[in-house]
């Protein structure tokens, strides 16, 4: 999440924009798979509970108490969760999330909210923990963040490994990419990278400023095999050349895309899950630290 010059300041404490509702609806062809329908509706740019909160769910859920911690802690915490999208007809999209990276707000100055500088554009990040921060990068590209505690703090969901509804994602992926002559995508390349994971799952701009704990869309679940369970070790089932995650073992790496942010591009604010072939890039030095302990 480098930081944006461009975000125009606010000088007053910003209100809930209303947005028009519409739908956007992506036909998703072969076989009739899916029909995948967004809803856009009002949004809050306050400190409380989403508009979107609804009272069903179910009991593995994540709810307000998990997003409510250090930044840090929460992009660890959320290695091995489950994000999951719900279509218009029902079916879900499932993505075990394997890399995030953190965002410590005004004094990080990788950060979009750098200085603790509030936008219309990052006012997510100074909401709730568990508030989705979605924000667009080259103007075509989306990025999907978590709220953490910390004014200005969040993670970055930075890959996930397809669980759920491939075919689905496949095509979203195929559609998003635009190219008649573009390869087969290999299943451990739907999602291996923050714009990817959110083509491939439909998470659309207008998802900014909601909450994860109560949206009837979009959600974060936890399984008996995540690295934070006392369940078995994390497997990759369904991916091509797959290979056993070091259950447990949390590599800690520099964030990508920060090179001009000097001491900051050097810290070691990216985590995920060793072994997995999901993750976007591999850092072996940090591998082998992670490999050896502390």
């Amino acid at each position: 999440m480098p930081a944006h010059s461009g975000d125009t300041q606010l000088h007053k404490p910003a209100s809930s924009p209303k947005r028009t509702d519409s739908k956007s609806n992506i036909q998703v062809p072969s076989s009739h798979l899916n029909s995948i329908i967004c809803e856009n509706n009002e949004v809050t740019s306050q400190k409380e509970r989403s508009y979107y909160f609804k009272g069903d769910r179910n009991e593995s859920r994540l709810g307000d108490h998990f997003f409510n911690q250090p930044c840090i802690a929460l992009a660890k915490a959320l290695l091995g969760k489950v994000l999951v999208r719900r279509c218009a007809d029902g079916s879900e999209l499932r993505g075990r999330v394997v890399e995030t990276e953190a965002y410590l707000g005004g004094e990080d100055k990788a950060s979009h909210s750098a200085g603790g500088k509030r936008t219309e554009r990052n006012t997510a990040m100074f909401m709730k923990p568990g508030t989705i921060y979605v924000y667009s990068i080259y103007g075509i590209y989306l990025c999907m963040n978590v709220s953490s505690q910390g004014d200005g703090a969040a993670v970055l969901l930075r890959s996930l490994e397809p669980l759920q509804g491939q075919p689905v994602m496949r095509q979203l992926r195929a559609q998003a990419r635009r190219k008649a002559t573009a390869r087969p995508l290999k299943e451990k390349e739907l999602c291996n990278g923050p714009s990817k994971l959110c083509q491939a799952l439909d998470i659309p701009r207008h998802f900014d400023r909601r909450d994860l704990a109560g949206d009837p869309d979009v959600w974060l679940e936890t399984e008996s095999d995540d690295p934070g369970s006392t369940g078995p070790p994390i497997t990759q089932p369904g991916v091509e050349g797959k290979k056993t995650a070091e259950a447990g073992v949390v590599v800690a790496a520099t964030r990508i895309g920060i090179e001009s942010h000097g001491e900051w591009a050097k810290k070691p604010l990216r985590f995920y899950l060793l072994g997995n072939q999901c993750v976007s890039v591999v850092d072996r030095e940090a591998e082998r630290h992670s490999r050896q302990g502390p």
